[in-house]
């Protein structure tokens, strides 16, 4: 099996420096960060455009998806073509786009199947997505579901850096690492 190209796809403001996105771009082999044009005012097409871009620029690599937040649904919005692409994602604290003016352009959410292998990750007490929410887009897009109990957001306010679950997931979906080995390195 090939490596995965390896594309993380942050939220809503990006990812700070001790985000765990951040530590992981730094230390995964073929890693790359989507770049959006605009952190602070987000709009989907123009969101989705890009992410869609990295993933076909990525044509002769498999293509994992590592998203946060509002991430999340930029890949859940993404068209046919670049979809295919893709052979796995990790789906970390999906955003609820209702509940904040700011990212309503991504409402309403597609509830439609992934064309390939996900798992999502959320929190009990995410402040931007109710578990309840979470758990029925993973059941709509035909996505793992594992619970996490009093995560928050699954971010560095909420105590997680290199987190070693989170590894540990990415790595079920077929990514070749070795958690443990990364997390040796980052010490």
């Amino acid at each position: 099996m090939r490596p995965a190209r390896i594309l993380i796809v942050p939220g809503w403001r990006n990812s700070e420096p001790g985000h765990w996105q951040s530590l992981w771009e730094a230390r995964l082999p073929g890693a790359r960060r989507v770049a959006q044009a605009d952190w602070l005012f987000p709009r989907r097409q123009e969101w989705v455009d890009r992410l869609a871009e990295d993933i076909l620029a990525s044509a002769e690599e498999r293509v994992v998806l590592v998203a946060h937040s509002l991430g999340c649904m930029a890949v859940a919005h993404l068209p046919e073509e670049a979809a295919q692409r893709v052979s796995a994602a990790l789906l970390v604290a999906p955003a609820d786009p209702e509940r904040r003016s700011q990212l309503a352009d991504f409402a309403p959410v597609p509830h439609r199947r992934l064309p390939y292998r996900s798992t999502l990750v959320a929190s009990s007490n995410d402040p931007y997505c109710p578990v309840r929410l979470a758990g029925a887009y993973a059941r709509a897009w035909g996505s793992e579901f594992v619970r996490l109990e009093n995560a928050g957001h699954i971010n560095v306010a909420a105590g997680f850096g290199e987190w070693p679950l989170g590894l540990h997931l990415l790595s079920q979906l077929g990514v070749l690492i070795d958690p443990a080995e990364l997390l040796r390195r980052a010490a």
